[in-house]
């Protein structure tokens, strides 16, 4: 019985691994919102500080790494580990960026927030 259980045991935590690898690959969400000059991105980043995440913009690539520590205490045993450690992410921006303007984010409560300003091209025409 103390084999079956043990078994059972390891494959629940190897199936918790390879979901945590999917959701590290897939993750994070992003939802991008455009107004009139910015683009305004919000990033969900649960369980990661401000200081586990770094940002960086190449033309219109925005960079998003987080890594956080892992605790390796013995005192207790693991079953399953499903959240992410390692967010390593690229996004592509609809929008020309006026790269000199980009110089913070906001991290508060989980969920990043990036507010980007925008090249507008062309000229408003007023219709009458």
């Amino acid at each position: 019985m103390g084999i079956a259980k043990s078994l059972t045991k390891e494959m629940i935590k190897e199936i918790g691994n390879k979901s945590r690898e999917f959701y590290e690959f897939v993750l994070p969400p992003v939802d991008m919102y455009f107004d009139k000059d910015k683009l305004t991105l919000l990033i969900d980043l649960p369980g990661f500080t401000k200081n586990d995440i770094k940002l960086s913009l190449e033309g219109n690539i925005l960079t998003i790494q987080a890594c956080k520590d892992i605790s390796d205490k013995k005192d207790h045993s693991i079953i399953c580990n499903q959240r992410p450690n390692i967010i390593d992410k690229k996004i592509r921006l609809p929008v020309d960026i006026k790269d000199e303007e980009i110089n913070s984010a906001k991290y508060e409560n989980g969920v990043l927030t990036v507010m980007i300003p925008v090249k507008k091209h062309g000229k408003d025409i007023s219709i009458e």
